[in-house]
Order: C-alpha cells, then structure tokens, then sequence
C-alpha cells in the first residue's frame, strides 16, 4: 500500500479491544460478520458511516486489552486502510500488522486532526496530510512495508514459498 486516503474517524486514548469488537460477537471469526460491529460500543454511527479507504485516527494506547486478533480484522473488514495513533498496544499493533492493516504511530497528528477531515497517508514516505498541513510519522521499514502490500504476514510467508 503505497497511500491511503479517506475520512477520519477520531477517537481518544485507551480505545481497547472491547469496544472495538465487543466479547459478546467473539463467537464468530468470519470478517464480515465481525465488520458489522466494529467499534460500535464507543461509535454506533460507525458501521453506518465507514467507507472503504477511510482512516481512524486515536491518541495513546490504541488496541489495548484483550490480546484477541478479531479487533483488528474487524477495523480491516469494515473497509479502515489504516490506523493511525500516538501509540498502540504492543499485541494489537503486531496483530494489525500480521493481517495486513496499517498501524502508524504518529505523535502530533491525533490532535491537528478531526472526525470527519480528509486525509492521505504516504506510507512509503512516513508523512500524513491534512488541513492543509504536512506531519511525520514513524516510517516503517522496508519488510514491513513489504509485508503489510501482501495482505499480512502469513499471504507473504506464502508467498515466499512459492
């Protein structure tokens, strides 16, 4: 993935795996099924509103909670390009990465920036635009890039053995 463009989503800190896919849908694994109730215990506008491309953006500690891999395939099913924080969680950063879903850090755009604002993120580059203005964010190496174009770890280690 070389941009990503779409609409923000803004959410504080602390958003946690629970809210962004409550326990009580964990019965299911498909993404589909998952994606119709992302985040819809902080946001119910959210499945209604979301469209594929479109970013959440959220200050500290992002992903933090339960170490389960459905809150970050339900944030990629419900069409989110990618996630961008002032931190994330350790496991939910590894595990968005491992299904293929961006997870930037980027320290000062959480507060420049809100639900609703238009934004382009050039991964390859490690900057985000919006209102007008240029940011930094974390670049991530080249394998993870590499990773993250082949839809995950497991479509690239795949892919390494063909």
């Amino acid at each position: 993935m070389e941009n990503a463009i779409g609409t923000v989503f803004r959410y504080g800190d602390n958003v946690d795996t629970d809210v962004i896919i409550p326990a009580r849908y964990l019965n299911s694994s498909d993404p589909a099924e998952l994606a119709t109730h992302c985040m819809e215990d902080i946001d119910t506008e959210f499945v209604k509103k979301v469209k594929k491309g479109d970013i959440i953006v959220a200050d500290k500690n992002f992903g933090c909670g339960s170490s389960r891999e459905h809150a970050p395939i339900a944030i990629k099913a419900a069409g989110v390009s990618c996630v961008i924080a002032e931190t994330f969680a350790r496991i939910f950063y590894r595990n968005a990465i491992n299904i293929g879903l961006p997870a930037i850090v980027c320290k000062d755009l959480p507060d420049e920036v809100n639900t609703g604002d238009k934004m382009v993120l050039h991964m390859s580059e490690g900057t985000v635009e919006a209102n007008g203005k240029t940011y930094s964010c974390t670049k991530l190496p080249e394998y993870m890039q590499n990773i993250l174009n082949q839809g995950g770890l497991i479509a690239s280690l795949n892919r390494e053995e063909d």
